[in-house]
């Protein structure tokens, strides 16, 4: 294993350590996503066999943007912390003046976020749909499982929950509270609720070409982001802000 690869394992084991030690973002990664289970799964297993189409189907899109919410929404709480917090603690001075590559450092910091948003996710929609399965009537299940939502569930979560950490970390970079940074990444990742809302309630109609092609953009999206990031990382600009 290459030297910058065990600097950015060693940013990423920090990083989690420190939000373990967070009421705020341990309370948030726990509450949230299973409020987020918990509301869809009892919405359309409390529906009758004889339900009407279009209620099973609004349940059912609904329940495809919760399940799309949690990679928004969890990197806003988390990634915000990755600067400002440090700031706060007196600990960013020491950091920047390690050998560390910036680039390195923001990696590390990344994916110390995306990677716990990512799997919660990933629980969160299985869990969703094995309940539907088991538990739901056949109108429910024809309207959960269907190959372009498992598709765009499988992609769409690592590329948003990028996107709202590149947010979360360039609102952070240039913060001063962290509640403040918080409010501002969840603002900042509202755009992509838009994104996800088209294709949860079928403006676009849901196909497995349309959700790579979504992906596929997502991708350039998070790249241009990335960029902004490294250019927001000026380690003399962190310090004297």
């Amino acid at each position: 294993m290459s030297e910058a690869s065990l600097r950015i394992r060693a940013v990423v084991g920090k990083e989690l350590r420190e939000y373990r030690r967070n009421r705020f973002i341990l309370g948030t990664t726990i509450i949230l996503p299973v409020a987020f289970l918990v509301l869809p799964v009892t919405g359309l297993l409390s529906l009758s066999g004889t339900a009407p189409p279009a209620a099973v189907r609004k349940l059912a899109e609904s329940a495809e943007l919760m399940m799309l919410l949690v990679p928004i929404i969890l990197p806003a709480a988390i990634a915000a912390y990755s600067v400002v917090g440090e700031r706060e603690q007196g600990t960013l001075e020491p950091v920047l003046t390690t050998p560390i590559a910036a680039t390195e450092l923001i990696v590390g910091k990344a994916v110390a976020a995306v990677l716990p948003t990512v799997v919660i996710a990933y629980v969160i929609a299985g869990a969703f749909g094995v309940a539907v399965r088991i538990q739901g009537n056949h109108a429910a299940v024809s309207a959960v499982w269907q190959p372009a939502q498992v598709v765009a569930e499988i992609l769409f979560a690592p590329l948003l929950a990028t996107w709202a950490t590149w947010v979360a970390m360039a609102v952070s970079a240039r913060s001063t509270d962290v509640r403040v940074a918080q409010q501002l990444s969840s603002l900042g990742s509202l755009p992509m609720l838009g994104v996800t809302s088209l294709f949860a309630f079928r403006v676009l109609t849901p196909t497995v070409g349309l959700a790579l092609v979504v992906a596929l953009a997502l991708l350039v999206v998070d790249s241009v982001a990335w960029r902004v990031v490294v250019v927001l990382f000026d380690r003399e600009r962190l310090v004297t802000l």
